[in-house]
């Protein structure tokens, strides 16, 4: 039996900069491999030091040992940390290619004054994923390849990335974990968002399973639960009923102690499917 293991890789990003990936390897056997799921904000997932400006943690470990003992299932956990400030997430979480931004009359002033100096890189951050990230674990790490095996999960702007993720490269991915996500009718152009979405769900082949969460204990839970239903309803109106899973905890905020509760169902989700 070979020991769990949290190792930490250093991978070069764009403009010369790098990021900090962590791999979380459970518990397995001599030449067992896993299903892989590769997570953003990884600085959040494993532990909490709220020294280091953490936000709560997700306790991805503690999920994949205690769905081990439940059904004998695990996964490696892939965490790219955001190793910047919150406006730089936010640009390499948010596609460009979905359309223009927008920004709607009920948006306070502080995320008025934010929105309005974002500049979206999410398809430098998606190539980094999918070229840099993806190829450096598969090298390295017992982890099963193909996109069967493999899932993408991340909250709030993450969200918002892990759904661009899903629908732009079904290929690779067959399942999300959505949670709070930034409602894409919401920072881009309602239609815009609407004909992308369609777009790249009637020209694809094999959809990937969708686990689509909100909570709604605060005014920006509330906001995004709102959008997640209109983007449910849209997705929807062409997506297999099996493969589109709705959650909404009315009692939770944005917060990671609410991704932490769903994220131990969407892994045990996936690793059954």
């Amino acid at each position: 039996m070979i020991q769990e293991k949290l190792m930490t890789m250093n991978l070069p990003y764009f403009e010369g900069k790098s990021k900090t990936v962590r791999v979380f390897v459970p518990q397995h056997e001599e030449g067992e491999k896993l299903p892989v799921i590769y997570m953003t904000d990884g600085q959040n997932l494993f532990d909490f030091d709220p020294d280091k400006g953490q936000f709560g943690c997700w306790y991805a470990r503690e999920a994949v040992r205690a769905e081990r003992e439940r059904s004998g299932r695990a996964a490696v956990i892939v965490g790219i940390h955001n190793d910047e400030s919150p406006l730089e997430r936010a640009n390499d979480l948010t596609p460009i290619e979905i359309g223009a931004l927008n920004y709607p009359d009920n948006m306070d002033e502080q995320a008025r004054q934010m929105a309005a100096m974002l500049r979206p890189r999410g398809e430098i951050f998606a190539d980094f994923v999918l070229h840099t990230v993806m190829p450096a674990v598969e090298a390295q790490f017992p982890v099963k390849t193909g996109r069967e095996n493999t899932a993408f999960c991340g909250s709030s702007s993450g969200g918002l990335a892990s759904l661009y993720f899903a629908l732009a490269f079904p290929d690779k991915f067959c399942a999300a974990g959505v949670f709070s996500p930034v409602p894409p009718g919401l920072i881009y152009m309602p239609e815009d968002a609407a004909q992308w979405i369609r777009r790249h769900i009637q020209q694809r082949e094999n959809l990937p399973y969708l686990y689509m969460y909100a909570g709604g204990a605060d005014e920006m839970e509330k906001m995004f639960c709102a959008g997640l239903e209109q983007t449910c309803q849209l997705i929807g109106e062409y997506y297999p009923a099996e493969l589109l899973n709705k959650v909404i905890m009315p009692e939770e905020h944005h917060h990671e102690s609410a991704w932490e509760k769903v994220f131990k169902d969407f892994l045990h989700i996936f690793l059954s499917r």
